[in-house]
């Protein structure tokens, strides 16, 4: 029996190839991979003596040979096949062990790896009689089966060769992901360097990030994504109805298991979270200190939750550099590009000056949000927003979850979900004293994926995710009366809280408080009904926010009697004089952004 090694990840290799030795199989190894072994004083022939040619093209080329992929294609029960290989003096190939250079994390022409992806599919396909092992997690358990039967069943085989075309369709999609977004622009052709000594010809994942594929179809799973620019071309030239924009012509989703959940929107229905194959996100940095396992309600509520929370506190950090015509220093807050001075993937990293918000979720809507001096003070304006309907929502925290904000919480509706940066363990103590279900999530900041996607019958819709631009200097005042200084905050924390409500959405804020929201109705009159129903006292000198136009001016009217004296709105509509005479009857100021907000 022959095995080819040729993997970048090391981990685990000398034991499994000890372990191949001890069964009497002879192996074949390629640059690295040989030296790791000659270190380790493992019996092994170098790729150089299957070939005959030593490593070309500074390592480009060193497994791309017949020697080397007949031996792994060739169908053993093929007479022809045989002759050929015996005619050509090539030995068959049993077992080959390569995995992938993980591109995303040095993506560059030089880590597109081609004999790898050759070796790893030649072998997936032979499956019937070859073996291939992508994941160093896999290396236990097939020396384990060779030992105990003396070759691997077809079962293991194939589940090994599906996870071996989930590895190279993953990486072809880290590929086309950075074509898309310049690497070929930006990235030259050269760049080898000092990497001409690794193991090109079959480079490795990182060993957890692979784990979820690896292991097969019991805990992971690839889903890829194609079509082809003609197709996509023909589709916008042809009704009409399809019109150019910028996003690309095919999209490829590679996914990899994360984690099970207790179970999905309902009981009945099986949730489990996936990630980018071999790009751990912020939830995977997420540390459960408490409570029960989370479902799929859990999870998107918090995501919810812990983005508008993030863009509350940048907000707020804003507002304190503004000066008195409402302007924005976008050294601190959120310009005009989009979400504080994070990086192109969305991350929200801004320095806000000690201010902390606090953010309550409830069925992916809002029930309370607010900012304060402090984290306790944030959370307790936020809870008086809605605590009815707090009961069993996240709570989001900006900030430090310590003492004092537990202390305010022990007496408080019980949340299902607390996320904040960090916890006092004492605070841990208190919160789970009275209630252990609840879980408590210890995060670093969220980040979001320039696209959105969400499935449609058996395709998908895709879109840009929806950035809020507070860059208030192109914010227009419409009304007679002006908008105030001390209620610039107002408009943009109403504006990005309406945003992140489902429509139709009103909200209504006073004093960096949410104190009504009305969520999801059909009819715009309702939910500022809702919203002033909900604000009651609280609404009068506040502000309020609608994340589309007024087509009629009875919403307007219902927040105007309520007490609201400013009105933030995108304008569009042809009724937009009308709405605006109304507003000046009333005596209130309208600012219209030129931006609608609708959330599905």
């Amino acid at each position: 029996m022959r095995a080819l090694l040729s993997v970048y990840d090391k981990s685990g290799l000398v034991e499994l190839a000890g372990g191949l030795v001890s069964l009497g199989w002879d192996l074949v190894a390629s640059g690295g991979t040989a030296k790791v072994l000659a270190d380790a004083g493992v019996i092994h022939s170098d790729i150089a003596s299957m070939t005959g040619f030593g490593s070309l093209l500074s390592g480009r080329v060193k497994t791309l040979h017949p020697a080397v992929h007949a031996g792994i294609l060739a169908d053993r029960d093929n007479p022809d096949h045989m002759k050929d290989l015996e005619e050509q003096g090539i030995e068959p190939v049993d077992l080959v062990v390569c995995n992938l250079y993980p591109f995303g994390s040095d993506p560059s022409i030089e880590m597109i790896d081609i004999g790898g992806p050759t070796m790893v599919r030649a072998s997936a396909k032979n499956f019937a009689h070859v073996g291939i092992i992508v994941s160093p997690q896999d290396y236990g358990s097939v020396l384990e089966e060779l030992a105990s039967a003396g070759r691997l069943s077809l079962q293991t085989r194939r589940r090994l060769a599906r996870a071996a075309f989930a590895h190279t369709a993953a990486y072809d999609a880290a590929i086309v992901s950075w074509i898309d977004q310049g690497g070929l622009e930006s990235s030259g052709t050269g760049g080898w360097g000092d990497r001409s000594g690794q193991d090109m010809a079959g480079v490795a994942g990182d060993a957890d990030a692979s784990t979820a594929v690896g292991t097969g179809t019991a805990t992971g799973a690839s889903v890829v994504g194609a079509g082809n620019h003609e197709s996509a071309a023909s589709a916008r030239r042809g009704s009409g109805a399809v019109s150019e924009s910028h996003l690309p012509p095919t999209i490829h989703l590679s996914l990899e298991l994360a984690s099970g959940l207790k179970y999905g929107e309902n009981p009945h229905q099986r949730g489990a979270r996936y990630r980018i194959y071999s790009q751990p996100g912020w939830l995977d940095a997420t540390v459960q200190h408490a409570g029960r396992e989370l479902s799929y309600i859990n999870l998107f509520d918090a995501e919810s939750a812990w983005w508008l929370a993030h863009e509350l506190k940048n907000a707020g950090a804003s507002d304190a550099g503004n000066g008195s015509d409402g302007s924005v220093d976008e050294r601190n807050g959120i310009g005009d590009t989009g979400i504080g001075n994070g990086d192109s993937t969305g991350t929200v990293s801004v320095d806000t000056g000690g201010l902390a918000s606090a953010v309550i979720v409830k069925h992916a809507n809002p029930c309370g949000a607010a900012i304060g001096g402090d984290m306790a003070e944030a959370y307790r304006l936020a809870l008086e927003c809605d605590p009815v309907s707090a009961f069993g929502g996240v709570v989001a925290l900006s900030g430090h979850c310590g003492v004092d904000v537990a202390a305010a919480m022990v007496d408080a509706p019980q949340a299902d979900v607390i996320i904040a940066p960090s916890f006092d363990s004492q605070a841990i103590e208190m919160l789970v004293s009275r209630r252990k279900a609840t879980r408590l999530l210890e995060s670093p900041p969220p980040v979001r994926s320039p696209l959105a996607v969400r499935s449609l019958g058996d395709g998908f819709l895709v879109q840009d995710n929806d950035l809020v631009s507070l860059d208030v200097g192109h914010f227009q005042v419409v009304t007679e009366v002006g908008v105030p200084d001390d209620k610039w905050a107002g408009v943009k924390m109403a504006w990005i809280v309406c945003a992140r409500t489902t429509s139709n959405a009103i909200v209504v804020v006073s004093h960096g408080q949410a104190v009504g929201v009305g969520a999801g109705q059909q009819s715009r009159v309702e939910a500022a009904e809702i919203a002033a129903r909900k604000a009651g006292d609280r609404a009068v000198g506040g502000v309020a926010a609608s994340d589309a136009f007024f087509p009629f001016r009875d919403g307007l009217d219902v927040l105007a009697r309520a007490g609201v004296k400013v009105i933030v709105q995108p304008g569009g509509s042809v009724s937009d004089a009308a709405i605006v005479e109304a507003a000046n009857e009333h005596g209130i100021a309208m600012v219209l952004t030129g931006e609608r907000h609708f959330r599905h």
